[in-house]
Parts: C-alpha cells; structure tokens; sequence
C-alpha cells in the first residue's frame, strides 16, 4: 500500500477509541520468572493500558489524531489521563468513586508472558448514564468519516448489553461501529449489528461453538459471527494471521505475514484493530483494510511497548502480507 492511499484520509478521519475498563498496566521485565521464589525485576514501565488505549496508541503511530473515551477514577484514573496526554492523545474521563485497576505483565528473557488482569471497580448507576451522554455527544462530532472503536472487557456494574448500547449510540451519529470484546458483552453486541467484528480464537468460540485450529475453521467460526449479526468480521490466528468476510456472500480471505520472534505480543490485536480502522477510513477495500491489519501486528511484535507501533515498520511489512482465498479442501472420492 501506498503512503499516499491510506495517509491524509486516514489521517483526517474522527477515531473514537472507547474504554469501559482501562488500567494501568504495569509490565515488570527479568530474566527467568520463578513462581513460588524471589524474582528480581530489571525494568519497570507503567503505562496507560486496557485494549482501547492500545487501538489509540497504535492509530497515533499511524498518524491518526484519535479520541479516547473511558472511566477513570482515583489516583491510578489520573494516572490514566495523564499518561494519554503525555502520548498526546486526547483523552475524554468519565470520574469513578472506584480507583481505576492496575494490570501486570511479567516478561522474562524466554519470551516469556504471564499477565494477570485485575477486574476493574465496580461502576455506579449514575456513572454509566454519565458515560452514555458523554459518549453521544462525542459521537456527534462533524467529520466526513467517524469511526467508534469499542474494544476490551467490562467492569462490574456496567450491564451485559453495555457494548451494544454503545454500539447503536454509534451508528445513531452517522459512525461506523467496530468491536472487539468478549463473553456475554460479545453475544450481547452481536446482535445490535457492529459493522466490523475482530476477536481471537478464544474469544469467538464463547459464540461459535467452533474449535478454530486452521484457516477453514476459523472462515467457519467468521460466517457464524455474521450470521449472530455482525455486517463483517475477522480471527486473529495469533502469527498465523488473521481470515475474514466482507459480508454474508463472499468467501473468507486469510491474511498473514511471516511469523515473527516477540518480546511480547500483548497489543498485536489492538494494533491490527488500529490498522483495520484507518486503512477502512481511508477508503481502503476490506483485503487492503486486513493486509494492513496484519501489516500493523507484525510491528507490534517490534515495539518497545505494547501498541507503540512505528509508521516505517509498519511499511516495511507491508509488502510481505500474504491474501488468499480460504478454500474447502475436497473430499478424496
């Protein structure tokens, strides 16, 4: 893909990047985590975190000016924000009585990742209705191309169908709606219809029902999640790529690059997310849009953080990306 096809339109598009549970992740770097023994930690990077403020780290490297809309309360909540804003990313705060969680991830010189994910403070009555006003008068903002990106879990308090009312607050404004969560919140949103849908392998099988191990399974487990009311949706396979449909009648495509050697590969979906999003704002057609998803998680595996993606890196894998029908394999005779 050419810099100047997905550049200024993707650049000029409105990104709505929204977080119903962030944290602050704290990642802790050593050289062989030990359970049950004294481990001692020769880095420490705390973050902002939770899947939305990946996407919005990611689309910045893209040259994207995105919006992030969450909860944040307590001193981990101003935390939060100001990390945002330190990146540069306009952040809009919804005020919790409950402190915003701490995530920990521990990434040892194995390639090693063990993270442990707290499930966030319990959200007031009145705090999701004030999320839900803020969020609608955000979504009305002018711009010819808006883009609500709806990504990570929920917290307790917030109802099941929360994604959902997100979702049709969305495309009540005249934005496109895309989702990437999980469990009950994903059946929940599914059937409010977001128009692009992408979850991993573990995530969809709550729905499906399917055991995703290959490209086949996987384009059978993508035309269910159409058929649960999503308008298009992808499976990320991990560093065997992603397989997506457009829509009910096309045949699944499968998209991969060349698998590489991580540090850490927390943030590659968030960030083909990101890509998924600008290359679709820039008008890109949807084999475009996921080659630059995968094209986007593959410089995540180069990051120095999770999401922290670089423009050059991400054009450097572009020309890898593979695109190829996903075919039924025929039966012997």
């Amino acid at each position: 893909m050419n810099k100047s096809e997905a550049g200024p339109r993707g650049q000029n598009a409105l990104f709505f990047c929204v977080s119903l549970n962030p944290a602050i992740d704290t990642r802790l770097v050593l050289d062989e985590f030990q359970v049950g023994r004294v481990n001692r930690v020769s880095e420490v990077h705390r973050t902002p975190g939770g899947k939305a403020a990946h996407v919005a780290m990611a689309l910045q490297g893209l040259g994207a000016n995105p919006r992030w809309i969450g909860f944040a309360g307590g001193a981990t909540g101003n935390e939060l924000i100001e990390g945002l804003r330190r990146l540069k990313i306009e952040a809009v705060s919804v005020p919790t009585v409950q402190c915003t969680r701490v995530n920990l991830e521990i990434v040892d010189t194995r390639a090693t990742v063990t993270e442990i994910l707290e499930p966030g403070g319990t959200i007031a009555q009145s705090e999701w209705c004030e999320f839900q006003k803020t969020c609608a008068n955000e979504f009305q903002r002018i711009a010819s191309k808006k883009i609500v990106l709806i990504s990570g879990s929920q917290p307790p308090g917030v109802p099941a169908e929360a994604s959902a009312v997100l979702l049709k607050l969305a495309q009540a404004s005249g934005c496109l709606a895309f989702l990437d969560t999980s469990g009950s919140p994903l059946g929940e949103a599914l059937a409010a219809g977001p128009d692009f849908v992408k979850i991993n392998r573990e995530e969809e099988r709550s729905v499906t029902g399917i055991v995703v191990n290959d490209p086949l399974s996987a384009g059978e487990a993508v035309r269910k999640l159409l058929g649960c009311g999503a308008k298009s949706a992808a499976i990320s396979l991990g560093d065997r790529g992603i397989v997506g449909i457009r829509q009910h009648d096309e045949p699944a495509v499968h998209v991969w690059t060349a698998p590489l050697r991580a540090k850490s590969t927390v943030g590659c979906g968030d960030s083909a997310l990101a890509g998924f999003a600008f290359a679709t704002a820039a008008g890109l057609p949807f084999e475009r849009s996921l080659a630059l998803a995968v094209a986007c998680g593959a410089a995540n595996c180069l990051a120095p953080l999770p999401a922290r993606i670089k423009k050059e890196d991400v054009s450097r894998f572009e020309p890898s990306v593979r695109v190829e029908r996903v075919m039924k394999k025929e039966t012997a005779r």
